[in-house]
């Protein structure tokens, strides 16, 4: 196949030293024009290409890595600046030698699967998630869709972008398009038993991103089956200019068109995804928005009533309820950093069959230990149905016992983030909390706590606080940790 004439972009023909801001912790996110384009795209894809096909063809390299085909997967979202991305970074891994399968328009969890479905040596979405409508980014992973962060093996590949020392003494690699997402849809099914769902009536939003053509798929699927959903579309089609809005519903203003909509429709559930899907939102049947942390806590009810004995991996900035749900359901709590390349590696490392964040990121052994945004709501109209109970009912004996705060984000003005996590530890120190440094700083005071933390991927430091049972304790305490921010010079973001 004809690779210049698939892709339809031309590189230089020389590569000066650059500097690419782009680069993240975990990925590659920039302002279009100014940090990403389609030349800056070119050099990620043939740097991610190199590196990866080096490691493959080295003569010490492991068999099991042996066994996979020399290529990677690429999918993009519906921006409308994804698709020349797309062609730029094909191109570029094209011209490191390494073949390339082009999936389409996908969703994040797409490349995951397609990444372990094919035995690739990598996958790539082309996506800015939930961020304004002038950003684009890339999120890369590697064999078995493991994470790449910069400090396992991010640098190396901005290290090699930047200087434009590609290797020349390669033969092209080959293009070939597979759209078809029928192997991940009947692997999506496996999750849930589609004979114990009850009727249901959903509304789903999409939020006019990437996720409209999978939940087509899975609707029909539950059809089908036979399976008594009724399923109400919401900002359905997918649309780059994003007329609703960027879809983002950790934005409460983004919340209403959903919440609006199941009282409307009486629906028993709502369900909302960012632009790439990789996050699931739900509401219950009041259109009130369910804290993640909740939802994790009952994910984590969910498999344990499947797999007893399983652990469950979570984060630590709200762990009340989620570890009471596991003691209560005899399954073993591991505590990770937060961050995907985190939760997927602890997961590793442990077996965990399920792991979640507050952040709405729900991850699955059974799914190469990575994050979906389609697999939560399955499992959610699938406990609804075995267990009887409305969403509200499920989570409201979770918000009783363990309120908290919801995540508060706040902009530093006069201090750096580790100047004001010292600083809240000096103040609190005479109480003698238990303290933790895995990720931030965490406090224990028996009834209450708090994890203070900056932020992966945003100039931000971000406050949770929670108690056992006392929302006034919660309230009173929230409100003098927030003055006791903004006295350090931390303005509520």
């Amino acid at each position: 196949m004809s690779t210049s004439a698939t892709t339809g972009y031309q590189p230089a023909t020389e590569f000066h030293p650059i500097s690419i801001q782009s680069f993240k912790a975990y990925d590659i996110r920039g302002e279009l024009g100014v940090n990403l384009d389609e030349d800056i795209a070119y050099r990620i894809g043939r740097a991610f290409g190199q590196i990866l096909f080096e490691h493959y063809s080295a003569a010490d390299v492991a068999d099991e890595l042996k066994k996979l085909k020399p290529a990677i997967v690429i999918g993009n979202d519906i921006r409308h600046s994804s698709e020349q991305l797309k062609q730029a970074t094909i191109k570029g891994m094209l011209d490191a030698g390494v073949d390339v399968i082009d999936l389409g328009m996908t969703g994040t969890e797409e490349v995951y699967f397609a990444t372990s479905y094919y035995q690739a040596l990598g996958g790539i979405e082309v996506t800015a998630s939930h961020n304004p409508i002038n950003y684009n980014g890339l999120k890369l992973v590697k064999e078995h869709s493991k994470p790449i962060s910069a400090d396992d093996g991010l640098a190396e590949i901005q290290a090699l972008a930047e200087s434009g020392q590609f290797s020349t003494d390669n033969q092209q690699g080959t293009l070939q398009l597979l759209t078809d997402k029928s192997a991940y849809i009947n692997h999506v099914m496996t999750f849930i038993d589609v004979d114990k769902l009850k009727p249901l009536k959903l509304v789903i939003n999409s939020g006019n991103g990437s996720a409209g053509p999978v939940v087509d798929l899975l609707i029909d699927k539950l059809a089908q089956a036979g399976a008594p959903i009724e399923v109400l579309k919401l900002h359905h089609t997918p649309d780059g200019s994003f007329p609703n809005g960027i879809p983002n519903p950790m934005i409460e203003a983004n919340r209403t068109a959903t919440q609006q909509a199941v009282l409307k429709n009486k629906a028993d559930l709502g369900i909302a995804f960012d632009g790439d899907f990789d996050r699931c939102f739900l509401f219950d049947e009041y259109g009130e928005f369910i804290d993640g942390s909740y939802v994790v806590g009952m994910l984590a009810q969910a498999f344990l009533n499947k797999y007893a004995g399983e652990s469950i991996v979570y984060d630590p900035r709200v762990i009340y309820n989620t570890e009471a749900v596991i003691d209560e359901h005899n399954g073993k709590a591991v505590i990770s950093k937060s961050g995907h390349s985190f939760i997927k590696q602890v997961m590793r490392d442990s077996g965990a069959v399920y792991g979640g964040e507050m952040s709405a990121h729900h991850y699955f052994r059974d799914f190469f230990y990575c994050d979906s945004g389609m697999i939560p709501w399955l499992l959610t109209i699938e406990l609804l149905s075995i267990t009887g109970k409305t969403l509200s009912e499920l989570v409201s004996g979770y918000i009783a016992a363990y309120p908290s705060s919801g995540e508060l984000n706040f902009h530093l003005t006069t201090h750096d983030a580790p100047a004001i996590i010292s600083a809240i530890e000096e103040k609190f120190s005479a109480e003698n909390p238990t303290k933790s440094m895995l990720d931030g700083l965490s406090l224990n005071f028996g009834e209450w706590r708090f994890n203070l933390r900056a932020s992966n991927t945003e100039p931000l430091i971000r406050l949770n606080i929670e108690s056992r049972g006392d929302e006034n304790l919660l309230q009173t305490k929230t409100q003098e940790i927030q003055q006791w921010l903004a006295s350090k010079g931390a303005v509520a973001a």
